[in-house]
């Protein structure tokens, strides 16, 4: 069997690929740039409306909700929207309500800054404040707990 001579990658052939390179790059550029953008924005669109759905909340309002707190903030937000529905036939509960509702954002917001072990361990107690909120809310809606 006889070998090709020349059919690897030599210096000379690297220093003209490097050439070549040069010259076909820059013009490519403006070609690929407009696709390149529609690319990044496409994903970027996706990753908002994942986020958005991940918290339950519409993709306009996405920017209200940040930091790791932003699924509690979402769903106290959620909360408070359905308190209203309430408001006319017990206005009592829901003054009481909205108070430790907004203790409970309180708390949210001061954990961003705790660490990791803290801020953990305060959103899980927010949770399940939230937990108990929503299954009274329920039960004076007239939905049935479920089994």
């Amino acid at each position: 069997m006889a070998r090709r001579k020349g059919g690897g990658l030599t210096p000379s052939k690297a220093k003209n690929l490097v050439s070549v390179a040069k010259v076909v790059v820059p013009a490519l550029i403006p070609v690929l740039a407009p696709f390149a953008a529609r690319a990044a924005a496409a994903v970027g669109d996706r990753v908002d409306h994942f986020r958005a759905r991940r918290l339950g909340v519409p993709v306009d309002e996405l920017t209200r909700y940040s930091g790791r707190g932003a699924r509690l903030h979402a769903r106290a937000a959620g909360f408070a929207e359905a308190l209203e529905q309430l408001r006319a036939a017990d206005r009592e509960y829901v003054a009481v309500t909205e108070t430790r509702l907004h203790q409970l954002v309180a708390a949210v917001r001061a954990a961003e800054r705790m660490p990791a072990a803290r801020r953990k361990a305060a959103h899980r107690a927010v949770s399940t404040d939230l937990d108990a909120l929503e299954a009274e809310l329920l039960r004076r809606l007239g939905v049935p707990p479920s089994a």
